[in-house]
């Protein structure tokens, strides 16, 4: 019998071993420190294979996060909402005619900014968002309730390495634009054709790898004594500018 807390909360070795072996996407695993018995061993090589990130704690921690008192040992955290393909984000695009629009996000780690970007992605019309495996926040219950519904509609891809899927998404004809404070206005640049718009993390901003594969830089043009907007809220005056350029053309 599955043991859960939450829609996305699982405890216990056979539940957990279970979400792996049924296709189940599990985003991130606790394993208690120091514990090597075959069923730990087997549930670690499974979430290896899985690509999931593992994190030893100790069993006080556990003990914390547990809702059940019975983790044994293991705590696994699933994704609430299915993931897409990338090529079903360019397929969505298709169908509506429309160049395609999709947002890569590099880092973001609060899963309440991957929500809210979510929404402004549905709300400005694109066709998908492309997020990272590692390192960085996952269709948790959080971020599902912080889109406000949008997750329903605007398909979320999760890819294992962002340089490779930029020349993916390059193969295909999209220009890809990055979020960058030194760069020239968005004001200045075209934006109307296939795009891929490339989002930074909440502290280090988009990382140098991902910035090198991009094809041109924008910023958001500001007034203030603060040096930047919180992530989510620049994606959303991005994506605007982007739908007004659109419309415009």
């Amino acid at each position: 019998m599955k043991v859960q807390e939450s829609e996305n909360h699982i405890e216990g070795r056979n539940p957990v071993l279970e979400a792996f072996r049924s296709g189940q996407t599990v985003d991130k695993i606790f394993l208690q420190k120091g514990l090597q018995d075959g069923m730990i061993l087997t549930i670690a090589r499974e979430a290896r294979k899985a690509g999931t990130i593992i994190s030893y704690v100790p069993k006080e921690r556990l003990n914390q996060m547990s809702g059940t008192g019975k983790h044994q040992g293991v705590i696994a955290y699933t994704a609430s909402f299915h993931y897409a393909e990338v090529e079903d984000i360019l397929k969505k695009a298709e169908a509506s005619g429309e160049p395609p629009f999709v947002f890569l996000l590099d880092g973001i780690e609060d899963p309440h900014n991957l929500g809210a970007i979510i929404r402004s992605a549905n709300l400005a019309g694109a066709h998908g968002v492309i997020i990272p495996k590692r390192r960085a926040a996952s269709l948790t219950a959080v971020a599902v309730k912080s889109s406000a519904g949008a997750v329903s509609y605007t398909p979320v891809a999760r890819v294992t390495n962002l340089s490779d899927t930029i020349e993916t998404l390059k193969q295909k004809g999209l220009w890809v634009a990055c979020a960058d404070m030194q760069a020239p206005p968005m004001y200045e640049a075209d934006l109307t054709g296939p795009l891929c718009l490339v989002i930074g993390g909440e502290g280090e901003g988009v990382s140098r790898l991902v910035r090198e594969n991009c094809d041109l830089t924008v910023s958001i043009p500001m007034k203030g004594d603060i040096d930047s907007l919180n992530a989510s809220v620049a994606a959303g005056v991005l994506a605007w500018e982007v739908m007004r350029q659109r419309r415009m053309s």
